[in-house]
């Protein structure tokens, strides 16, 4: 027999209204099997009669038979493919970060934090109050074993200070995954990033995994990830500012050059900021102040939640092309 034929022990089926050849003799159980699938997790109908689970494995096909195999899936519209975002092998849902400072008090910030939906927020290192050792701690409001403490070293104007801050964070609370943030001077809160690129070399030597923050500036944030950092995190305008991405262009284009997730950190005053950075492409925003500093934070929390969904939509969408003129949507032929 030539590879063109057919074999004569073959019979014709169709099963859920696929033409297929099979071998004869099988049961519908070695068939289901052979798709696959468990027999033990599908229904079958066999020319118009279902067949009792309980005898799947008796009843055998037979040239002509149409078969349909069914199992049970969600109901209604099928649910949005998934689309979590993953750093250094941690997987998150949300790709909203939000920051732990500048809150009325601790219980306004856990109330912020769960109407952003979101799973990380960021955490200063700070001496222990030891006068009152029964003051309250965040720890107390936002459970580290249910949210994503990222310790980062705000306030850090030397490398050495920051790769201290972050080897008491890890001793603290066994964290290796840090937001890494090395302040050039105190007017503009912009990154040294001499000091960034040293800092990263050393903590990712010593087995941190950190996120770094830096400026818009693609040479540098290739640099950064070359030494090591697991996200880079390019400041959208200065830190507090609520100025708004001043930059896309070179967002833009370290987002194109990364290899690693990207994130927008610092400047974002609303939620249309948050919308433009996710438009970008940017894997996540990370803020603090804007929510923080809201007239009512619980509803700007939710509004960023929303604004990093909407932008994450459309990027995933992708927008229309910009045109120099007018183009009518609806036909010029036919007026009246």
């Amino acid at each position: 027999m030539t590879s063109t034929e057919t074999s004569t022990a073959d019979i014709t089926i169709h099963i859920n209204g696929e033409r297929r050849r099979v071998p004869a003799g099988h049961s519908i159980a070695a068939l289901v099997t052979s798709l696959g699938l468990d027999p033990a997790k599908v229904a079958v109908e066999r020319n118009l009669e279902i067949v009792p689970r309980s005898t799947l494995a008796k009843v055998t096909v037979t040239d002509g038979d149409r078969l349909e195999i069914v199992h049970f899936v969600g109901g209604g519209d099928h649910a949005p493919a998934d689309d979590s975002w993953s750093v250094a092998g941690h997987t998150f849902r949300s790709r909203l970060i939000v920051g732990t400072g500048k809150y009325k008090d601790f219980a306004q910030n856990a109330a912020a934090v769960e109407a952003s939906g979101a799973e990380i927020v960021t955490v200063a290192v700070r001496r222990v109050n030891v006068s009152d050792p029964s003051a309250p701690m965040l720890t107390d409001f936002i459970d580290p074993k249910k949210i994503t403490y990222l310790p980062n070293t705000a306030g850090c104007f030397t490398g050495e200070d920051a790769i201290r801050t972050l080897r008491l964070a890890r001793e603290a609370g066994g964290w290796d995954l840090v937001k890494l943030e090395v302040l050039g001077e105190a007017k503009t809160l912009y990154p040294d990033m001499h000091e960034t690129l040293r800092a990263t070399e050393i903590l990712a030597k010593e087995g941190f995994k950190p996120m770094v923050y830096c400026v818009d500036d693609p040479i540098g944030a290739k640099r950064l990830e070359d030494a090591g950092a697991v996200a880079i995190m390019p400041l959208g305008a200065p830190i507090g500012s609520g100025l708004g991405i001043q930059n896309r262009v070179t967002i833009r284009l370290i987002i194109e050059n990364a290899k690693v997730p990207v994130l927008v950190d610092a400047g974002v005053g609303t939620a249309s900021d948050a919308a433009i950075a996710m438009e970008l492409g940017c894997d996540g925003v990370l803020m603090n102040t804007a929510i923080a500093e809201a007239k009512d934070p619980i509803r700007m929390a939710r509004a960023m939640k929303l604004a990093v969904q909407a932008g994450r939509d459309a990027y995933l969408a992708g927008r229309m092309g910009t045109r120099k003129y007018a183009d009518p949507s609806s036909p010029l032929a036919g007026l009246i």
